[in-house]
């Protein structure tokens, strides 16, 4: 059996009492409250106030909950929202494409998914909820770089690797086709990260109208593009995509796009 960090047992239970109760609490306050040396307090307490975590006022030289935490919390929020919003869309795309749908965020220099609609049918799949996925390459990744000025910068300044021949690693054929993305609203990757593998995504905003993530499908080329054009994506998979993107947004608050 494992045995727990005993360090981050103790900042976990600094951080749970400054949650509660008073709005700041003292050195000695929170020292006798844990039954904690004054000394190995104060060195927790540096420790989390150099992360952001905890923030003392310089006037009273108590300690209050930290900034950082508060962004953290609103990004899982965020997240958790996404998530809830888009359950029922995502389920409906499923069904009307007959392909698996993702939804994604960035996160570290990717694409986080944070939902996965299995295909609908009899076939073997994974989950791939926590998967990683590039954002140079893939649909969601192009949608988040073309709408996302964070997620731009970093695919910008990612190394742009080349996962099969169609791949875009050149940056400046990269910008154009996050023009391209913008100009129409979805992000397409035809064979540029698995061979034999397509996909469609467009962009999900929030009540701010900023973009928040991105929803896709993903399936073999040979059901997702036209037989009679070749590399030419189905215009009814991407305009249930594109629904599917606008409903969530609409139930996150964004009204029309």
């Amino acid at each position: 059996m494992a045995r727990n960090i005993q360090s981050l047992e103790r900042a976990a239970a600094m951080l749970r009492l400054l949650a509660g109760g008073e709005r700041r609490l003292g050195l000695s306050d929170i020292a006798s409250s844990l039954d904690l040396a004054k000394g190995t307090a104060h060195g927790i307490l540096r420790t989390l106030q150099a992360e952001g975590f905890v923030e003392q006022d310089d006037a009273s030289g108590r300690y209050q909950l930290g900034a950082e935490l508060l962004r953290l919390g609103t990004t899982y929020l965020d997240v958790h929202e996404l998530r809830a919003r888009a359950l029922v869309w995502t389920d409906d795309l499923a069904r009307s494409s007959g392909e698996s749908v993702h939804l994604g965020v960035l996160h570290q220099h990717g694409v986080l998914i944070v939902h996965h609609v299995f295909r609908p049918d009899d076939s073997r799949q994974v989950l791939e909820i926590g998967a990683m996925q590039p954002l140079h390459c893939t649909a969601l990744g192009k949608v988040l770089s073309a709408y996302d000025p964070v997620a731009h910068s970093e695919a910008l300044e990612s190394d742009r690797k080349a996962f099969t021949e169609r791949t875009v690693c050149d940056l400046e054929d990269f910008e154009q086709l996050l023009d391209v993305t913008r100009a129409r609203g979805y992000a397409a990757d035809v064979e540029e990260t698995w061979e034999g593998v397509a996909s469609i995504a467009a962009p999900i905003h929030d009540r701010r109208r900023m973009p928040v993530g991105a929803v896709g499908i993903t399936g073999a080329v040979e059901r997702l593009c036209r037989t009679d054009e070749e590399g030419a994506l189905r215009p009814e998979l991407i305009a249930a995509v594109r629904d599917c993107a606008r409903a969530v947004s609409r139930d996150l608050g964004a009204g029309r796009f």
